[in-house]
């Protein structure tokens, strides 16, 4: 079994870092996605704290969240992966996952020498899609 498909299996918690109320946005698309698929999706974005994205509170950071993460998916840019990295270590998180784009070798030697697994530049909607569907859209960021 493949890391991301093992990981997308064991794990059903995640903490969707820089997820918008504009439902429009990739994040937001990908966390609806995910919700549908029996995750559930903790949206941390500190403009939005307290406020509610599809359904469920957010969160200003991952560090809020009183309840079992596994997953930490960030919607950030590349330079604010290592914090949130740190953050990630703090709150027992099995897996950081950085999403299409986002990359930085200080987050992985941290994550890695934390025992945790590392994935960067890849979409937790287009993986599952892709392991569990079957699938691979054209325009995933366009399809539900």
């Amino acid at each position: 079994m493949s890391e991301i498909k093992d990981i997308l299996t064991k794990y059903k918690t995640i903490a969707m870092v820089g997820v918008s109320k504009d439902t429009k946005k990739t994040s937001t698309i990908v966390m609806k996605y995910m919700k549908n698929y029996g995750f559930k999706v903790y949206p941390v974005n500190p403009s939005a704290k307290g406020e509610k994205i599809l359904g469920e509170e957010v969160y200003a950071k991952i560090t809020d969240i009183k309840k079992n993460v596994d997953i930490v998916d960030v919607f950030r840019p590349s330079k604010e992966a290592y914090e949130i990295a740190k953050d990630a270590v703090k709150i027992g998180a099995k897996v950081l996952w950085l999403q299409l784009g986002i990359r930085d070798e200080n987050a992985k030697k941290l994550i890695e020498e934390n025992k945790m697994e590392y994935i960067e530049n890849k979409c937790t909607k287009m993986e599952y899609q892709k392991h569990f569907l079957k699938v691979r859209p054209a325009f995933p960021v366009l399809s539900d």
